[in-house]
This record gives structure tokens, sequence and C-alpha cells, in this order.
């Protein structure tokens, strides 16, 4: 979806302090209670040290027991503390997630940018964007993490760049608009140089629609993530993540459901609250698609 362009001192015009927040939570909710939620999970995946316990601490003897209070969510196969290990995993799948977006963003933008003037650049790349796009994005990462193997580095990049051509062609007709705009052309007119223009212009146009695309990429990360970890081409079994924790508890759904259900919930909040903030920041930059909905 391309984003009329819309500048950060209009979409953002909200005093600070205690009446400034207030106000921000009755014009745009959807970004105050999906923001809310991803910093929440955010703190406490960064606390989990502080009260999660360790999730690698393997006690046969107290495999899949029910939630109590020295568990709270109860063991698994293994006899690890479930709670420990969905906390310690909301750190991959977040991680995974916002530096996937912000990879592919930062390809995306210099590529839209440079598609976006250029013509016969234009003409070769976006045709690579296009075949790229041809591809579903768990298949092309399962392909790039078996040459390589499993790590979280490389399922960064491997959901990374299947979700770049997205964000290269949104970018790039937020250019094609902005470029004929009156005052990008008297600035060029008037002897600035083009990388000026496109830092000063250019630039702060696109931010509104990269940030939007930016929350639906974080999103899809997330869930590329754990599908490829309950596939086993995620990440390494021996790290909590909570793909990998829906998958080796699918068996002992029956006798330990929280096993499964602890997990499956955390995430599906994860990617409520990263689309919640979505939608919110579409509508802050965007009033018109707000009255249409």
């Amino acid at each position: 979806m391309t984003l009329p362009s819309a500048t950060l001192e209009t979409a953002l015009a909200v005093p600070l302090g205690r009446s400034g927040l207030v106000r921000l939570a009755r014009r745009h909710p959807l970004v105050v209670i999906g923001g809310g939620l991803l910093a929440l999970l955010i703190i406490l995946a960064l606390a989990g040290p502080l009260y999660a316990g360790d999730p690698g601490n393997m006690e046969p003897f107290k495999r899949l027991q029910p939630s109590s209070a020295e568990m709270w969510f109860g063991s698994d196969n293994l006899g690890r503390d479930v709670f420990a290990r969905t906390i310690f995993g909301a750190r991959i799948s977040l991680v995974v997630g916002l530096l996937s977006a912000a990879c592919a963003a930062i390809a995306g933008l210099l590529i839209g940018v440079i598609a976006g003037y250029s013509r016969s650049f234009d003409s070769v790349v976006m045709r690579v964007m296009d075949g790229l796009m041809s591809i579903p994005t768990i298949l092309l990462a399962i392909a790039l993490i078996s040459l390589t193997g499993p790590g979280i580095g490389i399922l960064i990049v491997a959901i990374a760049i299947p979700e770049t051509p997205a964000v290269a062609r949104l970018v790039r007709s937020v250019v094609l608009g902005v470029r004929e705009r009156p005052y990008v052309e008297a600035a060029l007119c008037g002897g600035a140089r083009l990388p000026k223009v496109l830092w000063r212009h250019i630039l702060p146009s696109t931010v509104p629609a990269l940030m939007v695309q930016g929350a639906t990429v974080c999103a899809s990360a997330i869930l590329t993530e754990a599908g490829l970890s309950f596939l086993g081409v995620g990440v390494p079994p021996e790290i909590p993540s909570w793909g990998n924790m829906i998958a080796s508890s699918r068996l002992y759904l029956a006798i330990a459901p929280l096993t499964i259900f602890a997990p499956g919930i955390c995430l599906a909040v994860t990617v409520l609250a990263v689309n919640l903030l979505g939608d919110g920041l579409r509508d802050m930059f965007d009033p018109r698609a707000k009255r249409r909905g």
C-alpha cells in the first residue's frame, strides 16, 4: 500500500507530558495499545534472567509436571521450566523480528530510492525484485539455511532477503511520486545537488511508509522464525524458541497442554501487538485510511 507523503512533524504533533499521552491515546489508540504490549514484552524478555530461572536446566524426574509455585507453567518432556523457556524464547522472536525488519527496511530503502531515480537501474533491479517476490518466503529461507546451517544470524538474513522486494517497491512508488513535486524541482533548479535533495526532501517522505511496512515485515518475520524453528531449520534446538518449543511438545498436548499453549499464546500476542502498532501507524500517517475504516 502506498501512503501519501506526510511529514513526521504533522503526524506526531502531540505535546509531550501526561496530557500529551492522553491525547495520543485518544487520537491513536492502536499505537498506544500495540506499542504498550510490545514494550511490555521487550521488558519481560530483557529482565528474564532476574526472575525466570535457567531455561536449559533439565530435571528428568520432574518431566511433564503441571504448573506449580516452583514452575509456573509446568515442565516439558525433559524437565525444563516452560515459563523460563517461554520468557527466553521471546528474546529470539523479538531479535529476529526486529533485526529482520531493520535489514529489509535498509536494503529496500536503498534499492527503492535508487530505482525511483534511475530508469536504467529500475528496469533491471525491479525485475529481480519481482522474481524474489514470486518465491514463497519460507521456501527461500529454508534453501538459504540448508546451504549454511542453522543460526540466528543466517536466520535473520534468510528472512530479510525475501521481505526486501516489498519494501523496495513501496519506497520506489513513494519516490516516483515525490520527485515530481514542485519543491523538489525547485531545489534541483536552484542548484542543490542530488544527494542533498535526496536527504532533505525524498528520504523524509519515505519514512511514514517505511515504518508501516516495517511493522508488517516484523510480524511476518516472527511467524516465519516460529515456522522454521517448528520445522527444525530455524535456531538450534538447544536455544529456546517458541517454534521449537511447540514442535518438541506437540506429542504431549493431552498430558501437558501448557507446554504448547504458553509459547503459542505469547507468539499470538506478540504478532497481534506488532500488527496493532502497524495499523495505528498507518492511521497516524494517513488520516484518510482511518476515515475509510
